[in-house]
């Protein structure tokens, strides 16, 4: 188990307070504990504006009593505090309503055996000259480019997480994990025709972060390639949409696959398991167990042993994000899928997830679309789940004769995820980087709304 840092274990903090639930009444529970500490450091034009560091404990505790529950949760581990914490948990569970699907795992399903090497925890805590060196050469690399004429800033950081769960079932884990980040933002142009970009990273460990210099670069150019946009008529094209916004498809699609809202009836693939939902050869993974992913984890909120799937294999969907109460409500076992904070129960969330990249490489679609839309930049929240519509602002740059011809912006992109999903076409440039992935890709058919 890994060292939290903590003058007590946090497995004795855990199995007092289940142990005091019981006695009061409980007939089974869980605690959580996470434990944090970050450094974290912002400057903009060369001057450094911000450095904090922070450290915390938030301690969860959820209690059953029948079929009723009650979380609480609190900051304050002070042994007295704590008794009023569990009594007022009990008390607050016997007044709420029956729910027939909560309840922790069954014994026989909590992860038990060898915790997989996630490799998740960087040993080495940088200190804060290393950040400063780090939004010093991002920002500097970034106002290099020529025709960049402001910083919106540059920010380093650094944060270490502890998790540790027990219940009355048995179930005891913990695991630590570590976030080392780097970001910019600048301006090109100056007066109406301006225009800001950014790129960031964010890793596991240090020695895999981009380099702050290339990161400041791209950065740059991003902000000056975007300048002096045109508005085109309203059309309906293919439209390519760049890996820093295809990601997003994976999340309107998580959503969509949450067993919570399949439960409810209020999603519009509630019906399509065992379906082809995507185009033949699309595969999307989630994968708990990748090594230094962002997302990855030896148990899911409620102690399960989760493990990698492919979600979608050759189109068809074949599983949905299930946690324990969904499960039951659906008639099905849970994925393992269940996350989890202090102040609230469980709910189903993917792990690390991913689109398979496909053949063609992002150059090779655009040549091949002769006419398009290519997608940077996305606004707003128009991902319908219950119906699948989809409309969002968007800018990028217009192709023309199979060629980036020149950017475009104030227009919006719409369409169905359900069409849009069964024609989707992947590129083969992905990168797993985020917790959620995606390469390029291609989408047929979109409505471009423009002047």
């Amino acid at each position: 188990m890994p060292d939290t840092h903590a003058a007590a274990d946090p497995r004795d903090l855990l199995a007092d307070l289940i142990a005091r639930a019981r006695a009061k009444g409980a007939d089974t529970a869980d605690a959580v504990l996470f434990e944090g500490t970050s450094l974290s450091l912002s400057q903009r034009l060369g001057k450094p504006e911000r450095l904090e560091r922070s450290e915390g404990r938030d301690l969860g505790l959820r209690v059953f009593v029948g079929r009723r529950q009650a979380v609480v949760s609190t900051t304050d581990q002070r042994p007295a505090l704590l008794e009023e914490m569990v009594e007022r948990a009990v008390a607050m569970a016997r007044a709420v309503p029956e729910d027939p699907f909560c309840g922790i795992a069954d014994p026989d399903a909590i992860a038990t055996g060898p915790t997989p090497d996630l490799d998740a925890e960087d040993p080495v805590e940088p200190a804060a000259e290393a950040l400063i060196e780090r939004t010093k050469a991002a920002e500097a690399a970034a106002l290099a480019v020529a025709g960049v004429t402001n910083s919106e800033g540059a920010e380093a950081g650094w944060s270490r997480s502890a998790v540790w769960m027990a219940a009355s079932n048995g179930f005891v884990g913990g695991y630590a994990a570590t976030r080392h980040s780097v970001s910019v933002s600048v301006i090109a142009g100056a007066g109406t025709a301006m225009e800001v970009d950014y790129d960031f990273d964010t890793t596991v460990h240090g020695a895999d972060l981009d380099d702050p210099e290339a990161l400041g670069r791209r950065a740059g150019e991003r902000a000056v390639r975007a300048l002096n946009p045109r508005r085109v008529p309203t059309t309906k094209v293919p439209v390519i949409l760049d890996p820093r916004v295809s990601r997003g498809l994976l999340s309107s699609f998580a959503g969509a696959v949450n067993a919570a809202s399949i439960a409810r009836g209020v999603s519009f693939l509630k019906d399509r398991m065992g379906q082809r939902v995507f185009a033949p050869g699309i595969t999307i993974v989630d994968d708990p167990f990748l090594a230094r992913g962002l997302r990855s984890k030896p148990f899911d909120g409620e102690g399960v042993r989760p493990r990698r799937r492919a979600v979608i294999e050759d189109g068809v969907l074949t599983t949905w994000f299930v946690d324990l109460r969904a499960g039951r409500q659906l008639g099905i076992p849970t994925t393992g899928h269940a996350s989890r904070g202090t102040g609230g129960p469980p709910s189903p969330a993917p792990t690390n997830l991913w689109l398979e990249p496909g053949p063609r490489s992002p150059e090779a679609m655009i040549r091949d679309v002769g006419t398009g839309f290519y997608v940077t930049k996305l606004l707003g929240h128009g991902a319908n789940v219950v119906t699948g519509d989809y409309s969002r602002g968007a800018a990028g740059f217009w192709i023309e004769n199979g060629e980036i011809a020149y950017p475009v912006a104030e227009l919006t992109i719409a369409g169905n995820l359900k069409d849009m999903f069964a024609t989707l076409e992947s590129a083969s440039d992905l990168r797993i980087r985020f917790g959620m992935d995606a390469p390029t890709v291609l989408l047929q058919g979109m409505t471009v709304a423009g002047s």
